[in-house]
């Protein structure tokens, strides 16, 4: 071996290409030289916040898909005047992604009603949510730049429309880090039957060190893979050999390595999660008044109220930020409705509606409300027009999302669409949204930054306003 082979090799190399004896002797010197490594440090330890937020968690209930805001939340009774006809050619043209706006107006095959002190309107596709209305802050003027759906849900997650920017969970557990020890910082619970069209992206943690990224808790007895140790291995075997594994690691590891420190951190957080996770997955514990509530006796309600229970437990046991994604994989399974509305959102909301009062209910029971912040959104809204005579194509020019908990002033409806329920007036772009995502979390969103390529990356970008309104300022 030349001398330069040699130095290219790292200690480790050394090492595991050595005899045995050298080899040992080696090892047993260099673990004695602890002083030299540096002390690792928790990246997901908690940190401070800016200032004081409200907000110490998030739940976000992301509708995969698109709900339609007309049919939902933004009654229209224009639709209704015009039904049939086409839209008023002082809109000018609008193109949905399948549509070119010639197509007739279509009116909600539901009802609207006033519910709670409040009186915010709500249709009859959510029964249970209605009862709900006084915790809640509808925001009616969101809008996003794409009429495609990976695209628009990027940029709902990340502030851009393109993938590889950093998610919201990421940069919210990159600048508090996490309360809990023994789970995960970030929590995503996917679909089922299969993840958004905007797939892994938005959950991942971009240019951000790895550890943000979020992990994924599927359904089934094993909600976390590779979490269960091979047969034969015993907690203190186990124990020892992340030790090693640790000042090796330590020894040979550059800072810039933020995959390595990352891997590093998963093995640790891995063994504390084998002790943990199963009791913060099993909700057998769960009274059966609760599981009722959740919908967990019915098919139609029980997967997804699976989910929104163990969201609960996830806060509960100070996961940072929880993602539940209702809807995905093939085209059934979504709020998509390009054909047939109403027997679309029927179903969607008959998974969802009983589920989501639960998750409000149960956390205002147990004084979670207060410092969870919950979210309810989607990638964009559904145009007012017509799509196959009964379905509506894509519309991200004006849509509704709400915001409950973690501070906000319940009880209130912000922003406005056009009589058509078309276009936002006054429109909160996405980087508004995160604005206030981050104001309840006491973020400062000009201090929360990572330097990426000489560049100050921001999850805002250049700036939003954080809607201070949601907050009854």
């Amino acid at each position: 071996m030349s001398s330069s082979t040699f130095l290219k090799q790292s200690r480790r190399d050394v090492l595991r290409h050595s005899a045995n004896g050298f080899g040992a002797l080696a090892l047993e010197w260099l673990l004695a030289r602890d002083g030299l490594a540096k002390p690792r440090v928790n990246p997901l330890a908690a940190k401070p916040a800016h200032f004081a937020g409200k907000a110490k968690s998030v739940i976000f209930l992301f509708m995969v898909g698109a709900p339609s805001q007309i049919d939902t939340f933004d009654p229209k009774p224009s639709l209704k005047k015009y039904e049939g006809k086409g839209l008023p050619e002082s809109f000018g043209k609008v193109n949905g992604q399948f549509t070119d706006g010639s197509t007739p107006i279509l009116a909600s095959p539901w009802q609207f009603r006033q519910y709670g002190q409040s009186g915010a309107w709500v249709s009859d596709l959510f029964p249970h949510l209605a009862r709900r209305v006084d915790d809640i802050c509808f925001v009616r003027n969101f809008y996003t730049e794409s009429v495609v759906h990976a695209p628009a849900m990027y940029q709902v997650h990340s502030g851009r429309i393109l993938m590889g920017h950093p998610s919201m969970g990421s940069w919210v557990t990159y600048g508090l880090g996490s309360e809990s020890e023994n789970l995960p910082a970030y929590v995503v619970m996917p679909q089922p039957e299969g993840t958004p069209e905007g797939g892994t992206p938005c959950w991942g943690s971009g240019f951000l060190p790895a550890v943000y990224q979020g992990t994924v808790l599927r359904s089934g007895a094993n909600p976390i893979l590779h979490l269960k140790p091979p047969a034969g291995m015993t907690p203190q075997r186990q124990r020892r050999t992340l030790d090693l594994l640790q000042k090796m690691n330590d020894l040979d590891t550059e800072e810039t390595d933020t995959e390595m420190a990352a891997r590093i951190s998963s093995y640790e957080l891995a063994f504390r999660m084998q002790s943990h996770a199963p009791e913060a997955v099993d909700l057998s514990k769960e009274s059966a008044a609760t599981r009722k509530m959740y919908g967990l006796d019915e098919k139609a309600t029980a997967e997804f109220g699976t989910r929104c229970l163990l969201a609960r437990r996830m806060v509960e046991r100070g996961v940072r930020f929880v993602q539940v994604y209702m809807g995905g994989g093939p085209i059934s399974m979504q709020w998509d409705a390009h054909s047939h509305l109403k027997d679309n959102h029927e179903k969607m909301c008959g998974h969802s509606d009983r589920p989501v009062a639960a998750l409000l209910e149960d956390l205002k029971s147990r004084g979670l409300l207060d410092s969870t912040l919950v979210i309810w959104g989607s990638e964009f809204g559904r145009l007012p027009m017509s799509e196959s005579g009964n379905g509506r194509d894509h519309n991200p020019h004006g849509f509704t999302m709400w915001f409950a908990g973690g501070g906000v002033k319940g009880g209130q409806v912000l922003g406005d669409t056009d009589e058509f329920g078309l276009r936002a007036v006054n429109g909160h772009h996405m980087r508004d949204f995160h604005a206030t995502i981050l104001q309840a979390l006491g973020l400062e969103q000009n201090r929360l930054w990572y330097l990426h390529n000489g560049r100050q990356e921001k999850l805002t970008d250049f700036g939003g306003t954080a809607i201070k309104t949601v907050f009854g300022g």
